[in-house]
């Protein structure tokens, strides 16, 4: 095994690997696989659970009474954070930067920050262009005064240590694969905070995998994009003991499927999002999954890739997105 650390136990264990035949065959091939880490079994599923199984395994040891983090109004990363505080006996504090421009009833109240009011997080929001790097400390400052010892979470789960739950992913998705008889040509996966993109690459590296991955960006530009997950990479192959395993020619980002900005929706991503539901019966989001699967469309349709490639899509999860954008749909 790649990764040694402790953790906690959050996800139900092995998230399937499916083929997509209706997708496969209405793009007229390579083969479409996904990965289906929506399928988690954790606070409805999503990338974020395998990371705070190591990050919170780190905020116990170092005793922690709060995991305190930050994110956008409808994080998924958020709604997960607390979903860990609460199955693990912590308090949570979920500072929201109201930083996307969608001013509806649904945005605000619904989807994530609905679940993340459930699952017993202390919330406090703040308007977009606030210094949130400022307003962690004094919170920080703030729990340490009263008494209690707080973990910060950065956005995300974006650590190395966060990133061990990806190069553990990369390790069980190859052996799956390995199980189903076939190799992974190219391995798609949205990139945003970076870690998970970053995990993967790292276990991918440490694993000597001829797998090529790309990261479809959600937010950054190419270059700040690459540049974020050559830093967290290089970081998490250092933690694993794996260091000289590092290439940074290996880190590939498509910029071209964000759209207006982060959070804002695009025609390209809803017309994928409804693709999947109505040939596959999988549910992507706004944020992430749908603009992410879109630039994978896109890519095939260019030629981008061979017609008897395997690829497979990492599903981060986030369809808890989908009644925050209700109005969206019901256009």
């Amino acid at each position: 095994m790649l990764v040694d650390k402790t953790r906690v136990q959050l996800c139900h264990g092995r998230t399937p690997l499916e083929f997509l035949p209706n997708l496969t065959r209405s793009l007229g091939g390579p083969n479409i696989f996904i990965k289906r880490d929506d399928c988690s079994g954790f606070a409805t599923g999503g990338n974020k659970g395998r990371k705070l199984e190591y990050l919170v395994a780190d905020a116990i040891a170092k005793g922690a009474t709060h995991l305190l983090t930050t994110g956008a109004v409808q994080s998924n990363h958020v709604r997960q954070t607390a979903a860990a505080a609460a199955k693990m006996g912590l308090r949570c504090l979920a500072l929201l930067e109201d930083k996307v421009d969608v001013p509806t009833d649904a945005y605000q109240h619904n989807g994530n920050r609905l679940l993340t009011d459930i699952f017993g997080s202390e919330v406090k929001t703040y308007p977009a262009g606030t210094n949130m790097a400022e307003v962690v400390q004094q919170q920080v400052s703030i729990l340490q005064m009263r008494g209690f010892v707080p973990y910060v979470v950065p956005m995300g789960g974006s650590t190395a240590v966060g990133n061990l739950g990806y190069v553990s992913c990369a390790e069980e998705l190859m052996a799956q694969a390995k199980e189903q008889g076939f190799d992974i040509d190219h391995l798609v996966v949205t990139t945003g905070s970076g870690g998970t993109h970053a995990g993967l690459l790292a276990g991918l590296l440490a694993l000597k995998s001829k797998t090529r991955l790309t990261g479809i960006s959600i937010m950054g530009t190419h270059q700040g994009q690459t540049d974020l997950v050559k830093r967290q990479t290089a970081e998490t192959l250092e933690l694993i003991g794996a260091g000289d395993s590092y290439d940074p020619g290996a880190v590939r980002v498509e910029d071209g499927y964000v759209g207006a900005s982060y959070g804002i929706p695009t025609d390209a991503g809803l017309a994928a999002i409804s693709r999947l539901a109505r040939e596959e019966a999988i549910l992507l989001d706004p944020v992430y999954t749908g603009k992410a699967m879109s630039g994978l469309i896109d890519l095939v349709e260019q030629g981008r890739f061979a017609k008897s490639d395997n690829i497979v899509f990492l599903h981060t999860g986030g369809y808890v997105g989908l009644f925050a954008y209700a109005d969206t749909f019901l256009k």
